[in-house]
């Protein structure tokens, strides 16, 4: 999906001096580039192969609740802090550029043992390990990653011990 490409804007030192910041949300834009794209990535192996999508906030949101739902297959959310309600798992990560954190609610984590993760991209692999390590730590298993674009000369790839489909890669 070349046309693809065309849609993601790249901001220059955002949110800090030297980070290429990545903005995928121009294929939201154009829907019947955004609908073809879902059909794609809903038909994954990695989708069919889990119980469930888990998405990463925030842009992982948009991409997994289209996948959840051409897929029919239910979807839990990985947040930010303060963002959820109930008890939660939470871990800390660190980003090419800070620290955060992210926590899944363990009430959703109860009805489902097999995960597929999805967001918009894949960078260095600490937000992706991230949510692998917090599916680990309450005895779930990841099939697999699934996202539209892979910085590929960030190496995430390699930091990462499960499948990986990518869309394109940047």
């Amino acid at each position: 999906m070349k046309e693809l490409k065309e849609l993601i804007l790249t901001y220059k030192n955002y949110p800090k001096v030297g980070v290429d910041f990545k903005d995928l949300l121009g294929i939201v834009q154009e829907p019947s580039i955004f609908r073809k794209l879902i059909t794609i990535m809903a038909s994954s192996r990695i989708i069919k192969n889990a119980e469930a999508i888990i998405s990463i906030d925030a842009r992982g949101f948009i991409f997994g609740s289209a996948i959840s739902l051409q897929a029919s297959k239910p979807m839990l959310v990985a947040r930010k802090p303060g963002k959820l309600p109930g008890e939660l798992t939470t871990k800390s990560y660190e980003l090419e550029y800070g620290n955060n954190s992210l926590s899944i609610q363990k009430e959703a984590l109860k009805k489902y043992q097999s995960y597929a993760i999805v967001d918009d991209l894949l960078a260095t692999g600490g937000t992706v390990n991230c949510v692998s390590d917090l599916l680990s730590d309450n005895n779930k298993k990841v099939v697999g990653l699934l996202v539209v674009a892979e910085l590929v000369k960030l190496k995430g790839r390699a930091r990462i011990d499960f499948p990986i489909e990518s869309i394109i890669d940047l």
